[in-house]
C-alpha cells in the first residue's frame, strides 16, 4: 500500500512539474523499442510506462481530468520538461516508423489536447527555429531603421558637397 501511495506522488509531481504531457499507447512495441523511443525524447521528456489506476489519480490530484477515459491498455506517458514541440515531433515521426505507437492525447498549458492537436502541435516549427526566424526579423528591421538614418545624413552630405563645388566654382 506505501509503494502505490509512493507511485501516486511521485506521478502527480511529474504531472505537475510537466510543460506538457502526452499520453500514448505502446501495444506491440518490443522493449528495444521501447529503450529507442526513450531515447530519442530523453533531451526534452521522460517517458514511463504507467499503471493506469494509479495514473488516473495522479492525474486527478494534479487537476487533470482528460485522461480518465483514455487510460486504458498498455498506457505510457511522456512527461515534458523541455519544448514539447520537440517531443510531439518525435512521438509523431516513431509512430511512422512503428505503427504500434498510438498518440491518445495531451495536456499542454492547462488544456487537455485531443490526439489531433498533438499532431498539429508535432507540425509546428522548434522553438529554435521560431526563435531564429524572429531574431532574423529583428535584424532586418534594424538594418531597415539604420538606413533610414544613413540615408538622410548621407544625402545632406552629397547635397553640401554639391554647394561647396558650386561655390568653388563661382569663385
Amino acid at each position: 500500500m506505501a509503494n502505490k501511495e509512493a507511485s501516486v506522488a511521485e506521478l502527480t509531481e511529474n504531472f505537475r512539474d510537466s510543460t506538457a504531457v502526452l499520453l500514448t499507447e505502446y501495444r506491440g512495441l518490443t522493449v528495444a523499442e521501447l529503450k529507442e523511443l526513450r531515447k530519442s525524447i530523453s533531451a526534452d521528456a521522460t517517458y514511463a510506462v504507467v499503471k493506469n489506476t494509479l495514473s488516473k489519480i495522479a492525474a486527478n490530484n494534479a487537476g487533470i481530468s482528460s485522461f480518465d477515459d483514455e487510460l486504458v491498455g498498455p498506457s505510457a506517458i511522456a512527461f515534458v520538461h523541455g519544448d514539447p514541440v520537440a517531443v510531439a515531433k518525435g512521438l509523431r515521426d516513431f509512430a511512422k516508423a512503428h505503427p504500434a505507437l498510438i498518440v491518445k492525447n495531451g495536456y499542454f498549458d492547462g488544456n487537455p489536447l485531443s490526439a489531433d492537436e498533438v499532431k498539429k502541435l508535432a507540425d509546428l516549427e522548434s522553438r529554435e527555429v521560431l526563435l531564429g526566424k524572429l531574431a532574423g526579423a529583428f535584424k532586418a528591421s534594424l538594418f531597415g531603421a539604420a538606413y533610414l538614418f544613413q540615408a538622410p545624413l548621407s544625402q545632406a552630405v552629397r547635397t553640401v558637397e554639391a554647394l561647396r563645388a558650386k561655390q568653388e566654382a563661382d569663385s
